[in-house]
Formats: structure tokens, C-alpha cells, sequence
């Protein structure tokens, strides 16, 4: 694929309908993997991009998990692949949590009395 389709929409997993299944599980795992990270509004483009990169991979994994122990059959090596792959993700984003980082009480009052 060269080119973006036609109705591509960079903000798709935003407007997932959070009713359903899929929209929750995806956009409680974004948030969970940036929380882990020290909060969305602290990570760079690339490391959002790569925090949804992995939001998928761990939900194929998932999904070949349940086929597994359902006793359907799956891929292995696709499996062993993907796990493989979901490693090297989380390497890149990092497996510890980070804290947030702190305001400090004059930060904190000083934007409420802007406020």
C-alpha cells in the first residue's frame, strides 16, 4: 500500500463507538500503556504511535491465545512472530512504569489563580 485510503481518518481509534467490545478494550489499553509511560501529555509522536503499534499486536496475540484454547488450530510461527515482535515493542517504550512528573505547590497555585 502506498497511498492512504480514500476516508482514512488519523484520529480513527478517537471515534471508535466505545460501545462496543473492541473500542474499549483498545482505548483502556492505550491509556493504561501511556499512563505507564508518565502520562500522555508527556510522550513524543513517536512514542504514542508505538504505544498504539503495541495496542494491536497484544489484541492479534490475544486472539490467537483464545483460538489456541478453544482448540482451534493457529500459526505458531505467526504467533511466536508476533509475541516476538510485541517484545521489541515494549523494549522501545519501556517495561517499568514511570511516574508523572510532580508540579510543584507554587506551579499548582499559580495556574489556578490564572484560572
Amino acid at each position: 500500500m502506498t497511498t492512504l485510503p480514500d476516508k482514512f481518518r488519523a484520529d480513527f481509534v478517537e471515534r471508535l463507538d466505545r460501545r462496543t467490545s473492541i473500542a474499549k478494550a483498545v482505548l483502556e489499553r492505550i491509556h493504561a500503556l501511556e499512563s505507564d509511560a508518565g502520562g500522555a501529555e508527556g510522550l513524543s509522536h513517536a512514542r504514542r504511535s508505538l504505544i498504539r503499534r503495541v495496542t494491536w499486536l497484544e489484541l492479534v496475540v490475544e486472539h490467537a491465545e483464545q483460538r489456541l484454547a478453544t482448540g482451534q488450530e493457529v500459526d505458531v510461527g505467526r504467533h511466536t512472530q508476533a509475541v516476538n515482535a510485541l517484545v521489541g515493542l515494549y523494549r522501545v517504550i519501556g517495561l517499568e512504569r514511570r511516574q508523572r512528573p510532580l508540579r510543584s505547590l507554587r506551579e499548582v497555585m499559580a495556574e489556578e489563580s490564572e484560572a
